[in-house]
């Protein structure tokens, strides 16, 4: 940064190779202590912004979970539904993201709210305005997939080495898993636990139907499974 304007030792103004100027006290300026509210510091991404909040808003820890899901190289190795996320240019503004949050942003008595990216738009890969919504808790746990611990088999099928057959199981939510048969190939067993999934989530979503988004129900009760997923 350039001193641009100086008054006295307390009042002067500095530019910042971007353009942006703020005005500082020379002692600040000296010691390094001014920063650039336009510095992409998170990730080299995203920038805290100027004005209305600040980093020690607790929705700024929301807003950085996006960024560590998206770009922070060992939980992608964790998480591999995240590989080649990303958050859009809108979203790279913390003040951008906490007007939005501000707007959407609405509670369910004892249950802890998520931000979703892929309920409303399947298979969506980047966070923004318009794909993302706040879920509770035990909705958005209906989605999550363990793409690391199933391995080459559709989602709810694994093999039974004893039994020599394919079992399968439904996440209800809950953090339970129902068991719904075993079966001699990939397709049937698959099938069984399409049809029992897509059940379960339209049963969710009526059981929510009065405190959720509109457009989250609906979402719900479009979606499908599929043996790609």
């Amino acid at each position: 940064m350039t001193i641009v304007e100086y008054y006295r030792n307390d009042n002067m103004i500095v530019e910042f190779q971007n353009g942006y100027k703020i005005k500082v006290a020379y002692n600040n300026f000296e010691k390094g202590h001014v920063k650039n509210p336009y510095d992409k510091t998170i990730y080299n991404v995203g920038f805290v912004g100027e004005s209305l909040y600040n980093s020690k808003d607790k929705i700024y820890k929301t807003w950085v979970s996006m960024y560590v899901r998206c770009y922070d190289k060992t939980e992608l190795e964790k998480h591999l539904t995240y590989v080649g996320c990303s958050v859009c240019e809108e979203w790279h503004n913390f003040q951008n993201f906490i007007k939005w949050y501000h707007e959407n942003i609405y509670e369910i008595e004892n249950e802890k709210m998520c931000l979703d990216k892929d309920i409303l738009l399947k298979g969506n890969k980047v966070y923004s305005p318009e794909t993302c919504i706040f879920v509770p808790q035990n909705i958005n746990t209906l989605f999550t997939k363990r793409d690391n611990d199933r391995g080459d088999l559709p989602i709810g099928v694994y093999w039974h080495k004893r039994e020599q057959k394919y079992r399968v199981q439904c996440n209800n939510g809950g953090g339970k898993q129902v068991p719904l048969g075993s079966y001699n190939n990939i397709e049937e067993a698959f099938n069984v636990y399409k049809i029992f999934k897509e059940k379960h989530i339209k049963q969710i979503a009526d059981k929510y139907k009065d405190k959720i988004p509109y457009k989250l129900y609906e979402a719900m009760y479009r979606y499908e499974v599929n043996i790609t997923d």
